[in-house]
């Protein structure tokens, strides 16, 4: 957390590698009141408050591009620490340790790889679809179970391991079941993109901003449901 007085706006880092809508991510971040701020390298993160890892395309040549800029040991420093991180869509799938989609080597900060959405009726999976809660979590404060979100993909992140099942917070079915949301403390990524779905994206997002203002999911949903939000 930056030593900023309490009465600035959130500082949002928007990772910016190459692959990802950061106009649409800073406008929305805007409307639920952050201060977006574009990075392109790791000494641009000493001084903000959370950080997004957008994303579209494919995890070899986005992790090429992390790695020329010194992104990737300063992303995974910045979760070590326990810091607020918010991964949209790839930056979801970079999380995990792999990716079928290219071979790529991917952050390796959770357990498990990306694989083809399996079963599905068409690829790429493209439209709105519903986000069914696997247990509650502050990120989705607020918003009813079942809401739909904006989906655009062909892979998704599949957890592994013995917490796999305690990392997921949400499934959608297209063919079969994914995961379309996963969080770990202050750490958080969904498939779907939030700053494409309408009010219930807002507030997916604006509780992440509070998350990261107050420094704890357990404040964050406090807060929340104090200012009336709902």
């Amino acid at each position: 957390m930056s030593s900023r007085g309490p009465a600035a706006l959130p500082r949002v880092a928007i990772l910016d590698y190459g692959a990802g809508n950061l106009v649409s991510i800073g406008r929305a971040l805007e409307v639920v009141g952050a201060r977006p701020v574009i990075v392109t390298g790791a000494a641009a993160l000493r001084d903000v408050d959370a950080l997004v890892v957008p994303g579209v395309g494919a995890a070899a040549p986005a992790m090429v591009r992390l790695h020329r800029r010194g992104l990737v040991r300063a992303i995974r420093g910045w979760v070590a620490a326990g810091r607020p991180l918010l991964g949209i869509c790839l930056g979801l799938q970079l999380l995990f340790e792999g990716s079928d989609e290219d071979g790529a080597r991917t952050l390796g900060i959770l357990p498990g790889r990306t694989v083809r959405l399996a079963g599905a009726p068409r690829l790429p999976h493209i439209g709105w679809n519903d986000v069914v809660r696997r247990r509650p979590h502050w990120l989705f404060d607020g918003i009813a179970d079942g809401a739909a979100f904006y989906f655009v993909h062909s892979y998704v992140a599949c957890p592994a391991g013995a917490g796999a099942s305690q990392l997921v917070v949400a499934d959608t079915t297209h063919g079969e079941s994914f995961a379309s949301a996963v969080a770990r403390g202050l750490l958080a990524g969904v498939q779907f993109h939030p700053e494409r779905s309408g009010a219930d994206g807002l507030r997916l997002l604006r509780n992440f901003v509070t998350a990261a203002t107050l420094g704890g999911p357990a404040d964050a949903v406090r807060a929340v449901a104090a200012a009336g939000m709902d």
